[in-house]
Parts: C-alpha cells; sequence; structure tokens
C-alpha cells in the first residue's frame, strides 16, 4: 500500500462506527452465556444453604457483566445477539436470587413477588406496544437504573451476611424498603409511558 493511502480496513476519520453486528462467538457472548450458567448453578448453591459460594457466583456475574460491556466497546464487538442476551441474563440472575432466596426465607416474600411482578408487567406492556404497532426503545429511565442497583445491593448483602457473615438486620431491612418503594415507582412510571404511547394511537 503506497504511503498516505488509506486503509481499506480502517474506519474513515469522521465516519460512524460499524453497528452491531449479527456474530455469535465473540469474546463478550461467550462471557454473556457464561453468565447465564451462573443461574442455575446460583438457585442450587442458594436451595442447598451454600450462600458463601452462591454469593461469590454472584459477584464474580457481576464483574463479568461489566467485563463483557468493556470488552464489547474495546474490541468493538457489539452485536445484536449480545445486546438481547445480556440484560436477559443479568435479569434472569436477579430474578432467580431473589425468588430462592425467598423461598429459603432469607428474604421476604412479598418482595420477591413484587419485583417479579414488576418485570412480568414492563414484558407485558412491551409486548401489548409491539402488538398494536409499536416499536419502543428500550432505554431504562432514571428510577430503573436505581431500583436495579438498590436491586444487586441488596441481593449482594443477603447473599453476604447469610453466607459467610456477619449479621446487619438494619441494613437490610433499610435495602428491603427502598427496594419495595422504586420497584414500585418504576413499575408506575413504566405503566404511565405505556398507557400514553397507546393514547398517542387513539
Amino acid at each position: 500500500m503506497a504511503a498516505g493511502e488509506p486503509d481499506p480496513g480502517s474506519t474513515p476519520p469522521g465516519a460512524p462506527a460499524p453497528g452491531p453486528t449479527h456474530d455469535l462467538l465473540t469474546l463478550p457472548n461467550i462471557i454473556t452465556f457464561v453468565r447465564l450458567l451462573a443461574v442455575p448453578a446460583t438457585i442450587w448453591l442458594i436451595l442447598q444453604k451454600r450462600l458463601d459460594l452462591a454469593f461469590l457466583v454472584f459477584m464474580a456475574a457481576g464483574l463479568s457483566d461489566a467485563l463483557d460491556g468493556w470488552l464489547a466497546r474495546v474490541l468493538n464487538a457489539r452485536s445484536q445477539i449480545g445486546a438481547l442476551l445480556d440484560p436477559v441474563a443479568d435479569k434472569a440472575l436477579l430474578v432467580s436470587v431473589y425468588v430462592t432466596l425467598a423461598a429459603i426465607q432469607v428474604l421476604p416474600d412479598w418482595l420477591a413477588i413484587l419485583v417479579v411482578f414488576r418485570d412480568v408487567l414492563i414484558v407485558g406492556g412491551l409486548l401489548l406496544l409491539w402488538m398494536v404497532g409499536q416499536r419502543p426503545v428500550i432505554q431504562p429511565i432514571l428510577v430503573s437504573k436505581v431500583n436495579t442497583a438498590l436491586q444487586i445491593g441488596l441481593a449482594a448483602l443477603a447473599l453476604f451476611t447469610a453466607g459467610l457473615g456477619p449479621a446487619m438486620p438494619l441494613a437490610l431491612e433499610v435495602l428491603i424498603w427502598l427496594v419495595a418503594a422504586t420497584t414500585l415507582a418504576s413499575g408506575i412510571a413504566y405503566v404511565i409511558g405505556a398507557a400514553r404511547r397507546l393514547k398517542g394511537l387513539g
């Protein structure tokens, strides 16, 4: 190649970066698949009362979530499959931990029901909008981001205190009510947003 000639495989200056691909076996996607495998492993460990190991698996899954996102950006390995699987893996792990911790009475069962119901409500709303011809962009609102962060914090603290100690009843109680409040708030916000979209179609 002559000096000063652009590299055919490179992105010209000022040109937009390549969009998501359909590649399946990218490194970030492989990490996401492994995180999906952590879901049944974590459930089994909790049911076996090995909450110390469940805590370690949960934390490793959280680190892998940050790692695959970083690798997707650095390696320019974003894919449409990864964009779909990543939130599914995160939500599957989080909801499974809440339900299983409620089953062994580490977390209140009403909180697990609330968390699951909120997610079912959101998914149902998205399906309803899709059925009436809407294509809503899935972009978490602020209260939803706060809720997710609090849910992760509560799940990690519950696993840590139950598996490794020491007991922190006050911190757990505060986080339980914060998660409950933000779960309700985010669910209501999504319902209002969906209702506005449906009203705009009338």
